[in-house]
């Protein structure tokens, strides 16, 4: 059963989450084999003020 966490920064539509849960989801059950069914995805949204990148935090680029 894979689990799959996927970090990113927030302001995606559900619609985007939506086809990225569903495309990941063929990716990984085709790749491993496995039912969809058995793929549980979990999508984690960061402010930008929280994450940084090469020292600059991403709400400051």
């Amino acid at each position: 059963m894979p689990v799959v966490q996927i970090d990113m920064a927030e302001g995606r539509t559900t619609e985007q989450k939506r086809e990225l849960a569903k495309k990941v989801t063929v990716a990984i059950a085709e790749t491993a084999k496995c039912p969809p069914e058995a793929i549980t995805i979990v999508i984690r949204e960061s402010a930008k003020q929280h994450i940084a990148k090469a020292g600059i935090l991403m709400s400051d680029m």
